[in-house]
């Protein structure tokens, strides 16, 4: 469920909210005047969206590669390359 507050908690109640959002991992939204201004959420989820954007846009990348003509790698190959990197020779 959304979780919208005042500006002026963040003043006031800003150890509930940071606690609000890390027990929940849900952001907080802030308003401003009655309108929308701000999203207040703990570290570990914003450094997880980070994460994800990152793979995302790598994603993308890849997938512009491929789409003008680049050629992937085995899987199998790959994978016994990280295999053999991680664990040694098999």
């Amino acid at each position: 469920m959304t979780t919208i507050r005042p500006i002026s908690d963040l003043r006031n109640k800003a150890n509930e909210i940071s606690e609000y959002c890390r027990n929940t991992r849900e952001p907080v939204f802030i308003t401003k005047n009655g309108v929308g201004d701000m999203v207040v959420m703990s570290l570990e989820v914003y450094e997880r969206q980070q994460e994800m954007l990152n793979l995302y846009a790598k994603l993308a990348e890849a997938e512009a590669e491929i789409a003008n003509g680049a050629e992937g790698e085995d899987f199998f190959e790959v994978a016994r390359k990280l295999r053999n990197s991680v664990h040694g020779k098999v």
